[in-house]
């Protein structure tokens, strides 16, 4: 299954490498397949300064934090998705968050699902019946379906 993540799903898989997001990300890969857009990256490093002062990490640990989450994940050049998508993404963003027009795009282009931890962006485009989003507990319960079938195997 391809998933597309997103700025606040990144974000908290670096500040916390051992919490939920950060393990499904990094276990979940063997059953799942992570992207994103490559400009998440220098956001990332854009805020860098932000996300020390609020994990406390030191700079050495983000930056194997950040290296570890971003191994799992494949980075797609925007320039790669489509006009089509991209104007889709634009009309189902517009009145949410036209920051996630990338990431909405994206999921568009791969035919995938978006993981967002961001509410309002997943209740606003559901009530515009976009059904592509999956929440973190949502992963995580396929997650754990899928280790269990590997168990019995």
């Amino acid at each position: 299954m391809k998933i597309v993540v997103d700025s606040n799903i990144v974000f908290s898989a670096i500040l916390n490498s051992q919490g939920k997001i950060a393990q499904l990300i990094i276990n979940g890969s063997k059953y799942f397949s992570f992207f994103s857009v490559s400009l998440l990256k220098e956001e990332i490093l854009n805020h860098k300064d932000k996300l020390l002062s609020i994990s406390g990490l030191t700079e050495t640990q983000f930056e194997s934090s950040f290296s570890h989450i971003a191994s799992r994940i494949k980075f797609v050049d925007e320039i790669l998705i489509s006009d089509q998508d991209l104007e889709k993404a634009t009309r189902l963003t517009k009145d949410i968050d036209e920051n996630d027009i990338l990431f909405v795009a994206l999921t568009n282009h791969l035919g995938s699902k978006l993981w967002t931890g961001d509410k309002k962006l997943g209740v606003g485009l559901k009530k515009k019946k976009y059904f592509r989003t999956i929440s973190t507990n949502e992963l995580y319960d396929l997650f754990i379906e899928k280790e269990l079938r590997k168990k019995k195997t």
